[in-house]
């Protein structure tokens, strides 16, 4: 049987197909030991972010501990008790005005993964701080051992301009963006499957002709079409348990490919007044789902062990037709009490716990090594907003899924003390990741209990 370097590709005209891990890339003559340790998953970490806060007394779970009650807006995600951790009375003290009067959808995206109060502006002049992702990103990008062909992966699902005032003199920078390179650069989420299907397997190679590139563009050749040679000369030298796993994985790359084109096919089906961009489909659902699973096949072919997510922006105003809300969501948390108003946000809260256990299902559904992808991850789903009727950014709503190949203990509600830095999490997580910094943002230190049983 023939052996392959851990990083192997499939190569056509503009692709690059990165292989998930084969016994093939195992050393022929390694000790159990040696292959075991080659063999061992790597921890990814992925951070989705939910806008304009939650209805906390539908999330807050009853109990503590093991034996927690899932309220309304979790249910959707019991299935998955003993794969998540609940963490209450996290608090983003930075995302407060502190002297800078509204702004708090800003401040909060701005915060997220910062943890820092950013600069008052809506000009040029933007100031945040690096955030946790991109600490980590830049950390592994500069170790050979753990080096992945993108250092990150920044999605989105609301499309939206980084210039300009977005939020009672906020740069819409800070709306928009919840990853940031360094204090001045924010990383705009890739909001089009397509431009994230592209990145994930067209080759970046620049020397392509644009003559090339538009005939590729105009028949839409299947990405497999054009590695049906590579594949093939592979096939033929691998044993029949790799083979599988290259036909499962190639088949899920084809099948993401496949409802890409479908929704670039509706999408110039729609009245131009209903136009949205090729590769985003109609449906919120499928749009989620769709952004969700390519971040499941980067870490299944380990591309990237970063990502981030917006599944929507700070102050989005997107409506919900598939659950009956014509009404925009964010002027629907400013609903003073009014019990209908409460009640769509909570339908809303409840939709998008549902895709996230989509998810999460991808991900347990999908083996990797001793276990399966959720198991050696960390994902974390959370809000820099809390109460959006008051634009509280204290006892967040969050959970952390995943087992970090062994360094979390998921199963639990676990409660800190009032306001806790969300960057203590951070600062907890990426030690996960073998990147040791001494502080993010407003961090006071780790999070104590993650990982006790």
């Amino acid at each position: 049987m023939k052996r392959l370097p851990r990083r192997t590709f499939l190569g056509g005209i503009g692709t690059l197909i990165a292989l998930p891990v084969l016994d093939a890339m195992l050393p022929a003559f390694a000790s159990a030991k040696e292959t075991a340790a080659l063999a061992k998953a790597p921890t990814r970490i992925s951070f989705n972010y939910i806008p304009n806060g939650a209805i906390m007394e539908h999330w807050t779970p009853k109990g503590v501990g093991q034996n927690f009650e899932f309220t309304r807006i979790l249910k959707p995600l019991e299935n998955f008790r003993e794969d998540l951790l609940v963490l209450s009375k996290l608090a983003h003290h930075q995302a407060n005005e502190l002297g800078d009067g509204g702004g708090d959808h800003a401040r909060a995206g701005a915060c997220f993964l910062t943890g820092i109060h950013p600069r008052k502006t809506a000009g040029a002049d933007i100031s945040a701080g690096i955030s946790a992702d991109q600490i980590a990103a830049q950390q592994l990008a500069a170790n050979s051992l753990t080096q992945t062909r993108l250092p990150s992966l920044e999605l989105g699902c609301e499309d939206s301009r980084t210039v300009g005032n977005c939020d009672s003199g906020y740069s819409c920078s800070y709306t928009n963006s919840i990853s940031w390179r360094g204090p001045a650069t924010p990383m705009p989420p890739e909001t089009n499957p397509r431009g994230v299907f592209e990145r994930l397997f067209g080759s970046g190679d620049v020397s392509l002709d644009s003559a090339t590139r538009a005939r590729r563009t105009l028949y839409r050749k299947s990405i497999l079409d054009l590695v049906r040679g590579d594949t093939q000369q592979l096939v033929k030298t691998l044993g029949p348990n790799d083979r599988r796993k290259i036909d499962e994985y190639l088949s899920a790359v084809r099948e993401i490919e496949q409802r890409i084109d479908s929704a670039e096919n509706s999408n110039h089906e729609l009245q131009p007044t209903m136009e949205k961009p090729d590769g985003i489909p109609i449906a919120f659902s499928e749009y989620l789902k769709l952004m969700y699973d390519l971040q499941v096949m980067a870490f299944r072919s380990d591309l990237t062990r970063v990502t981030t997510l917006m599944v929507g922006r700070e102050g989005s105003v997107r409506v919900y037709p598939e659950i009956g809300i014509a009404d925009p969501h964010h002027p629907l948390t400013h609903h003073r009490n009014n019990p209908a108003m409460i009640e769509k946000i909570a339908q809303i809260n409840c939709f998008h716990a549902q895709l996230f256990a989509y998810f999460l299902d991808q991900l347990k559904s999908i083996p990797d090594g001793d276990g399966s992808l959720l198991d050696h991850s960390m994902i974390v789903y959370a809000s820099a907003i809390s109460d959006g009727n008051q634009h509280l950014h204290e006892n967040l709503p969050v959970l952390l899924a995943g087992r970090a190949n062994g360094e979390l203990k998921p199963g639990r509600h676990i409660v800190y003390p009032d306001k806790t830095p969300m960057a203590n999490l951070y600062l907890s997580l990426l030690d996960r990741l073998g990147v040791h910094t001494t502080a993010i943002g407003d961090s006071t230190g780790r999070l104590e209990h993650l990982n006790e049983a």
